[in-house]
């Protein structure tokens, strides 16, 4: 095709390297390399997603996780510059999980292959593993730290590996999101003419968000996390934005101290799946981590203001307490759980009955999955757009 080189086969190796999974409780699982040879730790998770790999293992949210695909056929479409997610392009994923490696690209937009991609960035994988049995293993026992160990390291005994694995840190408890945020301030700016200007903290921020502003015709002032309440006034923002990103939300002090900064300064507030949390504990709602918890595309939400049931994508291990569509008190005037998610109950999104801060536990700008609930982005511009008069 025009403009395109032709890929060579992803998998065409003589001998396939040896590679072992092995789970903190002991499980392993033998298969073959893929991407880099060598060894990475992180905590066991699975995603239901059928599509996307691309955007899941760009997602700064996934930030020391080994994904764990439950699509039997990973790498068909290639890799491409337009998909990533995460700004600058790096891939975050700790190491990925396969049944089987596409033998060959075939997507008129691949511009190299998934695993061509990965071991330019160092990436682990294993493949040609039952990804059943490791998801019907974590569904049962709940999300474990692990470990992918390729080549010579691959033959010692399981009881040394994991003895490795149970070495490494364990989720709970980890503040990630200075890890994965920018560590200087950029703009993304307005498509056409600008309405207004938005200060998004970047816990982990994927890149379909701004853009998502932007096509609005919103200015996005992406800054670090953490960074300081005094600091953002100088970008006079209309609106503040809390993204989503990696780590435990019961570390995220500071930021929900800059939260309610940002509501009592009378500024409209909007967040996502950390925001989420972060505004939850604003709010003075608890944390706790899911045993399992949700990603993939295709998550049910019921919302509890208007009745309607939204298919979404989601990448969490931690979720709010709290009651379905309960009214309750906070230190900004009453609050109410707006969201709840059909498949276990938790809870999906938190607003203030005012209507000046609201979140939800799931991503609206996809990227990948359906778009269902991109019309969260209009709720937030007309949020703005009433303040403004």
């Amino acid at each position: 095709m025009k403009g395109k080189t032709l890929l060579a086969d992803s998998t065409a190796t003589p001998t396939p390297t040896k590679a072992v999974l092995v789970l903190a409780d002991g499980r392993a699982f033998y298969g073959q390399s893929f991407g880099a040879t060598g060894t990475t730790y992180g905590e066991a998770v699975f995603t239901t997603a059928m599509t996307g790999y691309q955007e899941t293992m760009t997602d700064p949210s996934y930030h020391r996780q080994i994904v764990v695909a439950t699509a039997p056929q990973i790498g068909n479409t290639g890799w491409n510059d337009e998909d990533n997610e995460s700004h600058g392009a790096k891939i975050w994923v700790a190491g990925l999980v396969i049944r089987d490696l596409a033998n060959r690209v075939s997507n008129w937009r691949a511009e190299r292959t998934l695993e061509a991609e990965m071991i330019a960035q160092g990436i682990v994988g294993i493949a040609g593993v039952d990804t059943r049995a490791i998801v019907r293993h974590l569904r049962n026992f709940g999300s474990v730290s692990a470990g992918i160990f390729s080549g010579e390291q691959a033959s010692a005994p399981v009881e040394e590996l994991v003895q490795l694995v149970k070495q490494q840190p364990i989720m709970e408890g980890l503040d990630l999101a200075e890890q994965v945020s920018t560590p200087e301030p950029y703009v993304v700016e307005a498509e056409g003419e600008q309405r207004f200007t938005v200060v998004a903290y970047d816990m982990g921020i994927k890149t379909n968000t701004p853009r998502n502003f932007a096509q609005r015709g919103i200015r996005t002032v992406v800054v670090p996390a953490n960074t300081p309440y005094e600091q953002i006034t100088q970008y006079n923002p209309d609106g503040v934005f809390i993204s989503n990103g990696p780590g435990d939300p019961a570390t995220a002090d500071i930021m929900v101290g800059i939260v309610g900064d940002i509501i009592r300064a009378g500024i409209p507030l909007f967040g996502i799946c950390f925001g989420n949390q972060i505004l939850g504990r604003a709010f003075g709602l608890k944390t706790y981590k899911l045993k399992f918890g949700h990603r993939g595309i295709n998550v049910p939400v019921l919302n509890h203001v208007t009745g309607k049931i939204d298919i979404t994508s989601q990448n969490h291990g931690f979720a709010l307490e709290g009651e379905a569509g309960k009214v309750f008190s906070t230190p900004f005037g009453d609050a109410q759980v707006t969201h709840t998610c059909l498949n276990d109950g938790t809870v999906e999104g938190v607003a203030l009955l005012d209507g000046s801060a609201f979140s939800v536990q799931y991503h609206p700008e996809a990227a990948a999955g359906p778009h269902d609930a991109n019309p969260l982005f209009d709720q937030f511009f007309e949020l703005l757009e009433s303040r403004a008069k």
